[in-house]
């Protein structure tokens, strides 16, 4: 099994800025690509930001210009660093890491908890 733990979420007014965290752990060969979604009541969640092995990255018209997301290999980890916040950014956040494991090479796409983010006006 796979798990990811996000951190960073808050509360923020418009303007400021957040960083998101997201690690990854457990039964994990390699990690070809994670991202970054969001959701908010009565929607579909998104795609926000991706970022594949090589660093390849995708981003929501929406964001490009205002968000970057980046990862450490060797940690698993990824970050969305989101700035010029804006209240329509509030939703719940959630990580996404698409892999194989170490048992038999088997295909995974794991999902965080969420975390939840508030831009005030």
């Amino acid at each position: 099994q796979v798990q990811l733990v996000e951190s960073g979420g808050g509360l923020v007014q418009a303007g400021e800025s957040l960083r998101l965290s997201c690690a990854a752990s457990g039964d994990i060969s390699s990690i070809h690509v994670m991202g970054w979604y969001r959701q908010t009541p009565g929607k579909q969640r998104e795609l926000v930001a991706s970022v594949s092995s090589t660093r390849s990255t995708t981003y929501a018209d929406s964001v490009k210009g205002r968000f970057a997301i980046s990862r450490d290999n060797a940690k698993n980890t990824v970050y969305l660093r989101m700035n010029s916040l804006k209240p329509e950014d509030s939703a719940v956040y959630y990580c996404n890491a698409q892999g194989s494991s170490r048992w038999y090479g088997e295909s995974f796409s794991a999902w965080g908890q969420g975390t939840q983010v508030i831009v005030s006006s």
